[in-house]
């Protein structure tokens, strides 16, 4: 993706979806603090340097809340696997794709990444 400009108007919009199932969340957790604060800034650290060799790439990244469904029968609290999300734009869905292969949130056990093409209505 270097040597991109994020204002090409040949590139392609994704929206990508980091996950972590919330059983996984939930026991992380009940880690040792000392334990989980070493892996933790191992993991900034890691993410940092991923979000720097990619910034041409990723327009935002962003971490996600509580949930609320809406279906017609009203609104209820919930839960998904989604924890942060980005905004990226690429010449391809493959090469959206290809670019997370080796991103540092899959250490994390059970985690996946999603990238799903943005189109305009």
């Amino acid at each position: 993706m270097k040597g991109i400009a994020m204002n090409d108007p040949k590139l392609n919009k994704f929206i990508v979806f980091y996950q972590i199932p919330a059983s996984v969340m939930s026991d992380w957790a009940k880690t040792d603090p000392n334990t989980r604060k070493s892996a933790e800034e191992k993991m900034k650290a890691e993410w940092q340097k991923w979000m720097s060799d990619h910034a041409k790439l990723v327009t935002v990244t962003e971490a996600c809340g509580k949930t609320k469904r809406i279906a017609a029968g009203g609104i209820s609290d919930t839960k998904n696997d989604i924890c942060l999300y980005s905004f990226i734009k690429a010449e391809s869905h493959e090469a959206a794709a290809k670019a997370f292969e080796n991103h540092p949130h899959l250490q994390i056990p059970q985690s996946s990444i999603e990238v799903m093409a943005v189109r305009a209505m």
